[in-house]
């Protein structure tokens, strides 16, 4: 499922885009497809690689690797996408490589500056 970064993380090591078969009939016809789409869209950009989306009831689409919508179909819209497969990213994003890491060390920095400033102010 394209919601979960990190599953697809260790999926896409060698791989040339991401295929997301999905149903949004449970979200109804409200903001979820949406949602889940622009997650999905998330993921191609993070990975650096084209998406193909297939939702039986929500957002079908083709995304490039830069998470731009190259063709969809609407919600509720029984047909067929004709695109080229866009190409992947020449090189494997910071995302691919290091995941999560970069955020918890940047975290890791803001707290540890926080508490250097808290403990120099006393």
């Amino acid at each position: 499922e394209a919601i979960f970064s990190g599953e697809i993380r260790q999926a896409a090591k060698g791989a040339e885009w991401i295929l997301q078969v999905t149903n949004d009939a449970w979200f109804g016809p409200d903001a979820g497809p949406k949602q889940h789409l622009a997650l999905a869209q998330i993921r191609a950009a993070e990975f650096g690689l084209p998406l193909i989306r297939v939702a039986n009831t929500g957002i079908s689409a083709i995304v490039d690797a830069t998470g731009k919508i190259i063709e969809s179909l609407p919600t509720g819209t029984a047909g067929v996408l004709l695109a080229p497969l866009p190409n992947a990213l020449p090189r494997e994003t910071p995302f691919a490589r290091w995941g999560d890491a970069i955020l918890l060390l940047l975290l890791g920095a803001g707290v540890s500056l926080g508490l250097l400033r808290f403990l120099t102010s006393r």
